[in-house]
């Protein structure tokens, strides 16, 4: 957005609504139009007062007003920025990795640490409802958005679910996906999540220090007959997700 290139914005005087509030979504437009990408500096303060006619008081109420809406940041001393997704703020809905990066407009990709076939423990069996020593695949890889890693994420599906599995690039492709290509339904999940201490190799995936708190999540995804598909331990970097949820409160309470 550069005024060699944006003819100046005319805001009439008739026009019912506040100068800032014009002047905002002026802005608003110009952004979710891309003139100014996620991370871009927005131009200097006078260069905008004389783009948009108005004084720098007004601007600052508009520029302000998109702060806390989420479409600016302010930083001290050196201008306005259009802001970009946080990386790792989940929903509260099941979805996968791939699905919920591209929704927060990400990349999603992974770097394969294991893809093969084994036996299922006795506590993975538990959870499965199969018999010990039954087979499963495996699939571990570390997670990430736009090249930075998210999480370590080691997954177990029964092998007759997983039959194929050799021929896959897990790279860039969902398990999720795979899954459902595969004509099975993933529709809900039980999850646990809790706080560990990052070991060596785990640190070493996420580029964290050893003892660095991460959230591992343990999941088990079934489908509406309620047969266990798909079993998670994901373990996140804990600046780098987010989990959102919300909570009602019956009538009776």
């Amino acid at each position: 957005m550069t005024t060699d290139q944006t003819a100046p914005a005319t805001m009439p005087s008739e026009y019912p609504e506040p100068l800032w509030v014009r002047a905002k979504g002026i802005l608003q437009a110009r952004i979710a139009g891309g003139e100014l990408r996620p991370g871009a500096r927005l131009p200097p303060e006078r260069e905008l007062c004389q783009l948009l006619g108005i004084s720098r008081v007004t601007l600052r109420k508009a520029l302000s007003a998109l702060v806390d809406e989420g479409v600016l940041r302010a930083t001290h001393g050196r201008g306005w920025y259009v802001t970009t997704p946080e990386r790792g703020d989940w929903p509260n809905t099941l979805e996968s990795f791939s699905e919920t990066a591209r929704r927060m407009g990400l990349v999603p990709s992974s770097r394969v640490l294991r893809l093969e076939l084994g036996t299922a423990t006795y506590d993975e069996a538990e959870a499965f409802q199969i018999a010990p020593g039954t087979p499963l695949y495996r699939v571990d890889r570390v997670r990430m958005l736009d090249e930075v890693p998210i999480a370590v994420d080691e997954s177990l599906v029964p092998a007759d679910i997983a039959a194929g599995f050799d021929g896959i690039d897990f790279t860039n492709r969902s398990l999720y996906d795979v899954i459902t290509s595969l004509g099975f339904q993933l529709a809900q999940a039980e999850a646990t999540i809790e706080a560990r201490p990052a070991d060596a190799a785990l640190a070493g995936h996420l580029a964290i220090a050893v003892g660095t708190p991460v959230l591992e999540m343990r999941q088990i995804v079934c489908d509406r007959t309620q047969r266990p598909l798909l079993s998670s331990t994901i373990r996140y970097a804990g600046d780098r997700y987010r989990l959102r949820t919300s909570f009602t409160r019956s009538a009776d309470a």
